[in-house]
């Protein structure tokens, strides 16, 4: 159970941005227990009605009437330090602090916090742990990146001493976290308009791993150079995990895919066997997700039988490979929230492994710097799919002065010899699907913006 008796000096707490993700999920913690919860936020969402149905006052908009009555005010990072709230606040004398620092207070007040970092791969492999502990009976309190159908939400509150959590790199936000367990997926070269190269990523996630308690745990990819000196920077339990790396203790052999592109595997502990899984989810990638769940569950002493029929009933977190629905001549549309090159090979390999006819992707890249930095990467990345749809960068917390276009990656993909057209209206590509779309064909919305309404216009205006 948690030990809130810090938190407790704040009764009335408000939360500017509380529709996202992570805001979310702690405002519905915080009202669990007690606490008096408001908040704002700039735009209304299914998380921000999810947070009125349970009844949590949300304003769209700025709500300087319920801010004036709290003694605390959380904040989402993307806030401008001039947002009117947050001035109204300093004026007021009301204590401010920003959601990573909060959150960190919170993983204080567990006595086994367990973080899932990594660039790629969090909210699935958060997802596949929370549900390996939910059926082994651990009762843990849960914050996933992603609405999980489990959870009927994005959070869980249990009444134990286990929470787990995505801990998320960008702006070193994990860096305020108080991990028991940490596990590291991978280290890729993201959110470069903050770190500027790969070299201060890996030296921010040896931070990181510094802050593990020496009687804590490290699960660790061992198939990533980029994570072969996290082990060095710490005393604690060093775990490994891989598929390409036989000297990783937890090794996955043997695998085969099914129609529907999901795998089965033997799992091998310290070269011996010890467990065959099947998973629900598609793609290699799902495989080291996997790997890391269960080298973790086993760590904690749950039974292999019961990680089994877990990650066997684990059918993907919101906006992961996700199925939208069916065109007709039995076209399938999926969406990805895929926003680097890497996740976008991932999807491209998942896809590969997956019975159909042609498969086209409909790409919208995400934010400015990112499309400047990676563009060649995003090209090669998108270059296997049969058909590749690129429309508008969304801008996200950005403004353009990359002077970068969506044109551009088109440019760069017909560079590497393959064929890409821009779009732009999003009515304008659901008809071009429905009108160029042949049977058994797959259908991807892929990236991390307004592409997963696309998905929807395909499918519920069907031409017969």
């Amino acid at each position: 159970m948690a030990n809130l008796n810090q938190l407790r000096l704040f009764r009335n707490i408000h939360m500017r941005g509380i529709g996202g993700t992570s805001m979310s999920g702690i405002a519905e913690m915080l009202k669990h227990w007690g606490f008096h919860i408001t908040g704002s936020d700039d735009n209304a969402s299914e998380l921000t009605d999810k947070l009125i149905s349970r009844g949590i006052p949300v304003t769209i908009g700025y709500d300087y009437e319920n801010l004036s009555k709290a003694s605390l005010v959380v904040y989402t990072a993307a806030m401008r330090a001039d947002d009117p709230e947050l001035v109204r606040a300093q004026q007021l004398n009301i204590p401010t602090v920003e959601r990573s620092d909060f959150l960190g207070e919170l993983t204080k007040a567990f006595e086994d916090t367990i973080c899932v970092s990594g660039t790629h791969g969090k909210t699935t492999t958060t997802s596949m742990l929370s549900l390996c502990f939910m059926e082994a009976g651990l009762d843990p309190s849960i914050q996933v990146g992603a609405i999980l159908k489990q959870l009927n939400g994005n959070s869980r509150i249990g009444n134990s001493e286990y929470f787990i959590l995505e801990a998320c790199e960008y702006v070193e936000s994990f860096l305020s976290f108080h991990p028991k367990t940490e596990i590291v997926l991978n280290i890729d070269n993201d959110h470069l308009d903050y770190f500027k190269n790969l070299d201060n990523i890996i030296q921010s996630f040896e931070k990181y791993v510094k802050l593990l308690p020496n009687d804590g745990l490290l699960v660790v990819n061992n198939d990533d150079p980029n994570c072969s000196t996290l082990s060095k920077c710490t005393d604690a339990k060093v775990v490994t995990f891989g598929i390409e790396n036989n000297h990783a203790n937890f090794v996955a052999r043997n695998i085969t895919f099914n129609s529907n592109g999901f795998p089965t595997f033997d799992v091998y502990y310290n070269n011996n066997f010890y467990k065959t899984i099947s998973l629900s989810v598609p793609g290699k990638h799902n495989i080291l997700n996997a790997l890391a769940c269960i080298a973790t569950c086993h760590c904690y002493g749950i039974e292999k039988q019961t990680i089994a029929e877990a990650l066997k009933k684990f059918t993907g977190a919101h906006r992961r490979y996700e199925f939208v629905g069916t065109l007709h001549k039995n076209i399938n549309v999926f969406d990805d929230y895929a926003h680097h090159p890497t996740e976008i090979k991932a999807v491209a390999d998942a896809t590969r492994q997956k019975s159909h006819n042609k498969a086209w992707i409909i790409f919208q890249p995400h934010t400015y710097s990112r499309t400047k930095n990676l563009l060649h990467d995003f090209a090669k990345a998108l270059a296997p799919f049969d058909n590749i749809i690129i429309t508008d960068i969304y801008a996200a917390r950005e403004k353009n002065t990359y002077d970068i276009s969506a044109q551009d990656l088109v440019d760069e993909i017909t560079k590497i010899g393959r064929k890409a057209i821009y779009m732009s209206d999003f009515t304008d590509i659901a008809e071009y699907i429905k009108s160029h779309a042949i049977n058994n064909d797959i259908v991807l919305t892929v990236g991390a913006g307004t592409v997963v309404n696309i998905g929807p216009m395909i499918v519920d205006k069907q031409d017969f």
